[in-house]
């Protein structure tokens, strides 16, 4: 007989991850038929003209040299896969206009504008070959690798164009099912 509040013993040999989850949240459906979306919703959802709508503010909001480099850099994300979306994610208080991700078949890349750089880190950049040795930035590490592009500096577009196409054809080999 078991006490009220005791958990229940595990049997031997089994281990949590085989055990059934209670989730900590409850999962969201989609929203019925005619029902409101919060102001803002849809550009969150990265889904469209909304979320170019948030890029493009983004972008405004930087001015100067960092704004036209991360237009640049757009112009040649978008060149080199016109499948590509982009979406501004991890919107928070600190970061209200968030980060802007371009993604196909998983992200390829983020932009961010700091006081000294326009930072491009390719979420793939360290299964990437780059001949022409944009990554100076991020290189010690297993994933991840970034382009810090300083001002007044001239980033070479067909080796970002062909460094963009690679991190592309690398989400698709690693998101095709086994054969």
């Amino acid at each position: 007989m078991r006490m009220p509040g005791k958990a229940k013993p595990k049997a031997k040999g089994t281990s949590r991850a085989r055990m059934p989850r209670n989730p900590a949240t409850k999962s969201k459906s989609p929203p019925k038929a005619g029902a409101k979306v919060k102001p803002g919703g849809e550009a969150k959802r990265g889904t469209g003209k909304a979320s170019s709508r948030l890029v493009d503010e983004r972008i405004r909001s930087l001015g100067g040299w960092r704004a036209e480099t991360l237009a640049e850099v757009r112009r040649i994300i978008h060149e080199a896969d016109p499948d590509i979306m982009e979406e501004c994610k991890w919107i928070k208080p600190s970061n209200p206009m968030g980060t802007p991700v371009w993604s196909h078949a998983g992200i390829v890349c983020t932009g961010e504008a700091y006081q000294q750089v326009v930072k491009l880190t390719f979420a793939r950049g360290a299964s990437l070959e780059d001949p022409q040795g944009l990554f100076n930035s991020s290189l010690e590490g297993n994933t991840r690798r970034a382009i810090d592009i300083r001002e007044g500096e001239v980033l070479d577009a067909e080796a970002l164009r062909a460094l963009i196409q690679s991190a592309v054809a690398e989400n698709l080999r690693s998101s095709a099912p086994p054969s």
